[in-house]
């Protein structure tokens, strides 16, 4: 299969470097890597020189002190024991997202359908101040890559940041109807998608202005590759590009047999940015080479590749690709299905190793750096530890009294925090079992 080039950019494609995303070291795809990274300030400086347009700013500050009340029980469904350390309960509706500032993991910021996005403490669930303003649910939230901003989107487009130590918003911008949002890995720099299919960045709190226009469909998912130069984006058409950051160009394109069949619905990178991995409602996850733009491996559960004459609609609608990742110690991917299905994929052989039955639908994965433990988090309110290598479950965590939304991992391994539909964010401290 053939891949659509739009730009000769590929050729000039830079080499790829080292971070610590999610990767692994052994890959099927013969890629050139840098013998050692480049310097993070030259990247940053590269940055400085990306060509942006002006776009105006706003700017509005509110600072409010709230106090963390005692946590009371929420009468549902899945009432039982509450293994959480912090309850963080100033949400009054479903709290949608979650994310922990980089360089401490002392902080979170947390948003939520009652158009709320607070900053607070992990050790004592203490509110630092409100990222007042939005008139949406937030969706979005993040810390820049020095955790010095914070940066909150809602549905409707309305972006902001605040500077964390000041607590004063910086920057803020009106955008379309909001898909994702992520920060540049190396710089002040803000990227979103949007449901006009526009990819923007932003220089914050300058407020300079860059789009990357895609098809006239929603641009459902991204990332930033590892080399802060290039990012993959997927588009509700099933469509997959690869951007240059600095040209705003293209480098490659998927689509048709290549691309996918239905709305993409994420897509993860490894730790070189050597290989994307990518899943959609079609319910296949697609491994793609980031140098060369071909689709070097198609994944997909067993239970559903068995089930004869499936139509597309009815396959879209009974499972779909939720969450997917890489280990940085294996050549191993993990899957996580809307049926509550963990695939865990042995990439050089390309087959299935484990696959690992949840009650219900898995809504997020994310693996633990330095070992082959994933960590899921699913529509039945737990947390749960599985061993990529056995499949074994380890642990799991309890406490919500609804589904979980999202989830993060404190670098060590030794945090998670959780939100959920019950108006909560748990913080739960991890017995690393011996593995």
């Amino acid at each position: 299969m053939e891949s659509e080039s739009e730009s000769g950019a590929a050729a000039d494609t830079p080499p790829l470097e080292t971070l610590s995303f999610h990767g692994d070291e052994e890959i099927i795809e013969v890629v050139e890597l840098d013998p050692g990274p480049p310097d993070p300030d030259d990247l940053a400086q590269e940055m400085e020189d990306v060509d942006f347009e002006e776009e105006e700013e706003e700017e509005e500050g509110n600072e409010e002190g709230w106090v963390l009340e005692p946590q009371e029980g929420v009468v549902g469904s899945m009432e039982g024991p509450d293994d959480s350390e912090v309850t963080f309960a100033l949400h009054s509706a479903s709290v949608f997202c979650v994310s922990l500032d980089p360089k401490t993991n002392t902080l979170a910021v947390t948003g939520g359908e009652d158009d709320k996005a607070f900053v607070w403490r992990l050790s004592d669930g203490e509110l630092l101040f409100e990222c007042a303003g939005h008139k949406d649910s937030v969706t979005c939230a993040g810390f820049s890559h020095d955790s010095t901003l914070v940066a909150t989107g809602d549905m409707s487009g309305l972006l902001k940041v605040w500077q964390v130590d000041t607590k004063e918003e910086v920057w803020s911008f009106e955008a379309g109807d909001l898909e994702w949002m992520e920060w540049h890995p190396r710089a002040p720099i803000l990227l979103a998608g949007t449901a006009d299919g526009n990819t923007w960045m932003w220089k914050v709190p300058n407020g300079d202005c860059k789009t990357f226009q895609g098809p006239n469909c929603p641009a459902t998912c991204g990332r930033v590759l590892p080399d802060g130069k290039r990012a993959v984006v997927g588009y509700e058409d099933g469509t997959i590009r690869i951007w240059d950051l600095k040209q705003g160009s293209p480098i490659h394109v998927l689509k048709g047999t290549e691309g996918h069949q239905g709305p993409l619905t994420c897509v993860a990178t490894n730790q070189d940015g050597s290989l994307i991995l990518t899943g959609s409602v079609d319910c296949q996850a697609k491994l793609v080479s980031a140098t060369t733009g071909k689709v070097v491996g198609v994944f997909r559960p067993e239970s559903v590749a068995s089930q004869p004459n499936l139509g597309e609609g009815e396959e879209s609608e009974s499972n779909s690709v939720e969450s997917l990742g890489f280990c940085s110690v294996m050549p191993l991917a993990a899957v996580g299905y809307l049926d509550g299905t963990l695939a865990i994929y042995d990439l050089s052989a390309q087959t299935l190793r484990h696959q690992c039955q949840h009650q219900s639908g898995i809504v997020q994965l994310l693996w633990e750096a330095g070992t082959a433990v994933v960590y899921t988090c699913s529509l039945d309110g737990i947390v749960r530890l599985w061993d990529a290598r056995t499949g074994r479950l380890l642990t799991d965590y309890r406490g919500h009294t609804a589904e979980i939304l999202d989830f993060a991992l404190s670098k060590d391994a030794s945090l998670v925090v959780t939100t959920s539909g019950d108006h909560k964010a748990k913080v739960f401290c991890v017995q690393r079992p011996d593995r």
